[in-house]
């Protein structure tokens, strides 16, 4: 079957190539074409089932129109939600999403990035791991348009779109206070990463600003290459006579999952024995008893942000912009009042 050509187009609706190559790569207003020709033109593209020669298009516009993305851990709710939200936006600039898992990695990181921009990509948006600066160091140097989201460096300055974990945390604390809990424990990872950094933060200083002194003996804190474990001794430790706490605030969906399974074994009651409050949301909530309050993150909002910051560097527009969004909450039965 012969391929069908810009001038098969052109002869089928008895206008220039050029009027034809104007539409279909999306300058029909820029270069005043009518909307009856580009009607036409883009119905006959269908109907004689044009398809664009990608790579001589690139080659002619110096763009591949793909964007790389590489999240932490394509298994994290936040991760797919995150992607979902980057390819619909992408889609409607007419851009295709290439992505990549570092499962935390900062050696998977490396070679995920390199890997994208060696197929030539037109920029990045990266959600970093630990350790990984160097990686985005070089990118600056290569000058490779990119923008994270979730997470970033406060050291480095860069593009990223990001949530306000430290008035998220802060906030989710202050709503457990507000329930009526004194002894408010916080499990979160041992981590450098700013945005769990933040987050301890928020809940220190909202305990604080409420008059209850903050105790390290609430707050253990859980080792990323064995969490499972030391979720299971901080649950054991914080609901221990000894301790008691009246509420458990869990730094990230994982830690809550595995919290409130151990919580289950140990046959704690949420929210009778225990309060229950998680940073972000789980599909896994769904399945347990007793609805989770949660804080959640605007993936939506997040998503199209990031497309959008990305594209305005791949056009030149070099700028450098840290946006911080707000989380809203999700208030279950997990708290009592």
């Amino acid at each position: 079957m012969k391929k069908v050509v810009l001038k098969d187009i052109a002869n089928h609706v008895g206008v220039s190539t050029a009027l034809v190559s104007y539409v279909l790569n999306g300058q029909a207003v820029e270069k005043q074409v009518s909307k009856e020709n580009a009607a036409r033109i883009m119905a006959a593209a269908e109907e004689l089932n044009y398809r664009p020669n990608q790579i001589a298009k690139s080659l002619k516009t110096q763009k591949t129109h793909t964007i790389g993305l590489v999240v932490a851990d394509i298994n994290y709710r936040f991760s797919s939600g995150i992607t979902r939200a980057i390819e619909a936006e992408a889609k409607r600039k007419n851009f295709t999403v290439i992505l990549g898992s570092s499962n935390e990695n900062a050696g998977k990181f490396d070679e995920l990035v390199n890997v994208l921009v060696n197929r030539q990509v037109d920029g990045l948006i990266l959600v970093p791991v630990e350790n990984s600066e160097k990686t985005i160091v070089n990118l600056q140097r290569q000058e490779v348009p990119f923008v994270l989201v979730d997470r970033n460096f406060p050291e480095l300055r860069t593009n990223s779109i990001i949530l306000d974990n430290y008035k998220a945390a802060y906030d989710s604390t202050s709503y457990l206070i507000e329930q009526g809990h004194k002894k408010i424990a916080f499990m979160n990872y041992d981590s450098t990463m700013a945005n769990l950094i933040d987050r301890t933060r928020g809940y220190r200083q909202a305990l604080e600003d409420n008059g209850i002194t903050p105790s390290e003996k609430l707050m253990p804190l859980i080792r990323p290459l064995s969490y499972k474990s030391d979720i299971q001794k901080g649950i054991t430790h914080l609901t221990s006579s000894k301790v008691a706490c009246d509420a458990i605030f869990f730094a990230t969906d994982r830690i809550a999952i595995y919290g409130l399974q151990h919580l289950n074994t140990l046959n704690l009651k949420v929210p009778e024995d225990v309060s229950v409050f998680s940073f972000d949301e789980s599909e896994a909530f769904e399945l347990f008893y007793c609805p989770v309050s949660h804080a959640r993150q605007p993936l939506e909002k997040m998503g199209r942000l990031a497309v959008n910051a990305l594209l305005e560097l791949v056009n030149k527009n070099k700028i450098t912009n840290q946006v911080y969004l707000e989380s809203d909450f999700v208030i279950g039965r997990s708290c009592r009042e």
